[in-house]
């Protein structure tokens, strides 16, 4: 894996993560968990709720069923070390809130996220099933190796995004000198060096990964999309390409030369409208090759990107009209 420990953004993977996850020191057990009232309500559910998710919990004395869940609740909080905040509101002492909840049966669970209520559950559950509510409401456990690297990877993905591709690449590294073979941090910090203009040290990177790795799909759009910058750096000047469509329009061979060019420019939406001018006027033309390159496009810039969801829209207009 020589082209993931020289690459140029690889840092040390503990400071990495320290800088990108807040891993922060833990509550002490019951400190997370109290008594509310309908005045208190607003302070210690909504607003506490806008900086963690909190979770309510209606009960009342002459309730089996609260007396077996509530016990249970509180050790799967406590278990969470602060990642959920309990508040208990008896019914009895405050109909209110529950009335205006539409609360009808007890226990009810509601929790709370950013002053609204989003999720719930009514009766007893076994501890299991809280804590899978619990990880659904506030994430996994953040000291789950696992789940602090999809924080790191998901930064950096909305860095590369931004346009920081330098910074991006140095937390894909940082991922890389704990999990050499984790792809989707070798597909970011890929896409990181090619953005950056890096295209040889890209190359480098996918063309020495196992041949188990090398086979995974987002590792075969960045080597497909390396494949298509060198390509097109032979295709000639794209201005003088589009002078030659200007005094004729049907040639569907610069036409397609041009498509390719932008692509690699990233001018996505162009270059699929080319292509499918291509489709409109001659379909025959290089044996469907506008809709095979295309497709190719596609390909790279996978099913969300929202140029590959606008062109699959005009194309099927093209092809079921």
């Amino acid at each position: 894996m020589s082209g993931v420990n020289n690459n140029p953004y690889g840092g040390s993977f503990g400071s990495q993560m320290s800088a990108s996850v807040d891993l922060g020191g833990a509550p002490a057990a019951g400190g997370h968990i109290k008594d509310t009232t309908t005045a208190a309500f607003s302070k210690d559910v909504l607003e506490e709720s806008r900086r963690q998710p909190v979770l309510v919990d209606f009960w009342a004395p002459w309730c089996g069923p609260c007396k077996q869940l509530t016990p249970v609740l509180e050790k799967v909080v406590d278990e969470a070390r602060g990642r959920v905040k309990l508040v208990k509101l008896n019914i009895d002492d405050h109909p209110s809130i529950p009335g205006q909840l539409g609360i009808q049966s007890i226990p009810a669970v509601i929790a709370f996220v950013n002053g609204r209520p989003v999720d719930g559950f009514m009766g007893t559950v076994p501890d299991s099933q809280i804590r899978q509510f619990i990880d659904r409401i506030a994430g996994p456990a953040a000291d789950d190796p696992a789940v602090e690297i999809a924080a790191v990877l998901d930064e950096a993905d909305g860095l590369a995004a931004a346009g920081d591709f330098e910074a991006a690449s140095q937390l894909y590294g940082a991922v890389l000198q704990a999990d050499g073979e984790n792809v989707r941090a070798l597909a970011g910090l890929a896409e990181s060096l090619i953005a950056g203009g890096e295209h040889g040290q890209a190359r480098e990177l996918v063309s020495s990964l196992p041949e188990d790795i090398a086979k995974d799909a987002a590792i075969q759009a960045v080597v497909k999309k390396l494949d298509q910058i060198e390509e097109a750096r032979k295709l000639g000047d794209p201005v003088a390409i589009e002078h030659e469509l200007a005094l004729n329009p049907e040639h569907h061979e610069a036409r397609m030369k041009l498509a390719k060019i932008l692509n690699v420019e990233g001018k996505r939406d162009e270059a699929a409208d080319h292509l499918l001018f291509i489709m409109r006027r001659d379909r025959a033309f290089d044996d469907d090759g506008a809709r095979r390159q295309l497709l190719q496009f596609f390909d790279v810039w996978g099913v969300k990107d929202p140029a590959t969801i606008a062109a699959r829209r005009k194309l099927s207009s093209i092809l079921f009209s």
